[in-house]
């Protein structure tokens, strides 16, 4: 795969434990992990370098995920990048919020990492034919 730029996965995720779970298994899987701790930073970031994927927890640090999401949606910059909504909070009403205000999908916490490997990989694109990183199975700790 030499020359092949990896995907760039923007991380916005302030709880450390679940930064290092996700980084580890994006990694393994091949893309290129970028992590912001707080929400001002995340918005930022993607909307000055569009990420090829926006993976966002709903409770950030500053802004929240809802309001990253719908100032993404309204940029131009960054409007047609996929957003993958990461949060503890998985009631129905965050569900339906996350998909009015322009989410791809929405995964609740604690998820098994395959799980969120395949829907990783529907977001950017790929198949999904890639074999599933050891360990798949486990799930990673909630918020």
């Amino acid at each position: 795969m030499a020359g092949v730029m990896a995907q760039r996965v923007l991380l916005a995720e302030d709880e450390p434990n679940i930064v290092e779970s996700l980084r580890f298994l994006l990694e393994r899987a091949g893309y290129a992990v970028d992590v912001r701790d707080t929400g001002t930073a995340a918005l930022e970031t993607v909307l000055t370098d569009p990420p090829d994927l926006l993976i966002l927890d709903v409770m950030l640090p500053e802004v929240d995920g809802f309001e990253i999401l719908r100032q993404v949606r309204g940029s131009k910059s960054a409007a047609t990048v996929p957003v993958l909504m990461l949060t503890a909070k998985g009631q129905r009403e965050d569900r339906e919020r996350a998909m009015s205000c322009g989410a791809d999908l929405f995964i609740s916490k604690p998820f098994g990492n395959s799980e969120l490997i395949e829907a990783v990989g529907k977001l950017v694109g790929q198949t999904g034919s890639s074999a599933a990183p050891a360990g798949a199975g486990a799930s990673l700790p909630a918020e």
